[in-house]
């Protein structure tokens, strides 16, 4: 029996990357600035594929790291920012600072695929929240 106790399986799962936790967290808090609208502006072109990229970027890091099952709509509690250049500006600082913590060296190959592709993603989407400044 004592044999068996130290065999027992973690309550949780191990959290192998990190870095990619943090990088979803900060995703999320991006692409909530980009969607979360005060008064009656409309979204953009640009605004809208920078959305469709973070949530591709999101779904290659949620498969590099664990499934932390949550929904890609959940974003932890950010500053308020009334104005829409100041949101799309915290936006493009959650994308910079996501791209840091994903761009180590990956061990794992198939991680390390992933997260390449997370990369492209997260440089798609930087694009074009860069490009509203533009309109």
């Amino acid at each position: 029996m004592a044999l068996l106790a130290g065999c027992a399986a973690p309550s949780h799962p191990p959290e192998h990357h990190p870095a990619y936790l943090h990088a979803l967290s900060d995703l999320r808090a991006s692409r909530w600035m980009i969607e979360h609208r005060t008064g009656d502006w409309a979204q953009t072109g640009d605004e809208i594929r920078a959305v469709h990229e973070i949530d591709a970027a999101i779904g290659e890091l949620k498969k590099a790291a664990y499934d932390d099952g949550k929904n890609v709509n959940d974003h932890p509690p950010v500053d308020e920012y009334p104005d829409h250049r100041g949101r799309i500006h915290a936006a493009i600082d959650y994308m910079k600072k996501a791209r840091a913590e994903i761009s180590r060296e990956e061990d794992n190959q198939y991680a390390d695929h992933l997260r390449d592709h997370a990369i492209h993603h997260i440089d798609e989407a930087l694009n074009a929240a860069r490009n509203v400044f533009h309109e």
